[in-house]
């Protein structure tokens, strides 16, 4: 086989997330070599516009666009996201071939001066998530929230500049980046339900590339999937967009799939919940009724974006 081209985003973890999917592949493939794979790292429009709000340029498709154009026109035959930044609605001609399995999926507070979210008064905690805005402001109605944009260490660093007294990121992008020991809090699932897809790894490549399909379904986790698409289900039947404040979780117990999911007005005022359990094979049969009834909650709370 011809050489295999690997597209991601330049930053620091977008690299490890490339070349978390080279190595499962090398694993299986014992017919490649660590030079037939290459890693070509691509500059999103997200990447570029670093100081504005995502809703304002155009949402989080922004970090997979250039990607999958890349893909498209064959510049690159796998494309690797964080499934986070997907849109639900899959480019017509390309497909998740693999959904990585799962990475802690929490949230976790981040602070050089403070232990706890709990014991903050009036300070200033970073993040660019308006669902993680009014999760934390439930907890802690003494916080102010303010836009934070940028990769991890870009975060970080500005964290360090006293910018913010704390930050709120994904637990998995710190533990893959090796920077747990800042960890002073990691949120239960209860507390804070994640975004659809957090801590899943999607590799995408073209609908017509059957070599790569075989390839990539080797290194899938069904259970992964399953989850994803649900999740993601869920997420298509409320008509969100980039703005809005929603979490889902789903887990696999035994042959049954259990979906989470928390929806806010559009005021942030109100928070909406619907859990439902059902057969695994339904994953997104049951997405679809959990969306459908957060919007039956939501009422005229809440208004379809798309």
């Amino acid at each position: 086989m011809k050489k295999i081209i690997i597209g991601a985003r330049g930053s620091k973890l977008s690299l490890v997330y490339a070349n978390k999917v080279k190595n499962l592949i090398l694993e299986k493939e014992t017919n490649l070599s660590k030079e037939s794979l290459i890693i070509k790292t691509i500059k999103t429009s997200g990447d570029i516009f670093k100081d504005k709000k995502l809703s304002e340029i155009g949402g989080k498709k922004l970090f997979c666009k250039e990607i999958e154009e890349s893909l498209l026109s064959k510049e690159i035959d796998i494309a690797v996201h964080a499934l986070k930044d997907m849109e639900t609605d899959d480019e017509k001609n390309l497909i998740i071939g693999s959904y990585l399995e799962r990475n802690d999926p929490r949230d976790a507070f981040v602070s050089f001066k403070y232990n706890s979210l709990k014991e903050l008064k009036n300070n200033i905690i970073g993040s660019s998530s308006r669902r993680r805005q009014l999760q934390l402001k439930t907890l802690n109605r003494n916080i102010e929230v303010k836009q934070i944009r940028g990769n991890v260490d870009t975060r970080f660093k500005k964290l360090k500049e006293n910018l913010y007294d704390g930050i709120v990121l994904a637990l998995a992008g710190i533990q893959n980046l090796d920077l747990e020991k800042n960890v002073k809090e990691i949120f239960s699932l209860k507390d804070v339900i994640p975004a659809a897809g957090q801590g899943i790894i999607a590799a995408q490549c073209r609908k017509d590339d059957e070599k790569i399909k075989i390839i990539l379904n080797k290194i899938n986790s069904s259970k992964t999937e399953q989850c994803a698409i649900s999740e993601r289900s869920m997420l298509k039947a409320i008509g969100g967009n980039c703005d809005t404040a929603v979490g889902a979780f789903a887990k696999i117990i035994g042959d049954e799939i259990e979906l989470t999911a928390q929806l806010f007005s559009d005021t942030g005022d109100d928070a909406f919940f619907y859990q439902l359990k059902g057969k695994k094979e339904d994953a997104i049969k049951i997405g679809t009724i959990v969306g459908n009834a957060l919007l039956k909650k939501a009422g005229s709370k809440y208004k379809k974006k798309k």
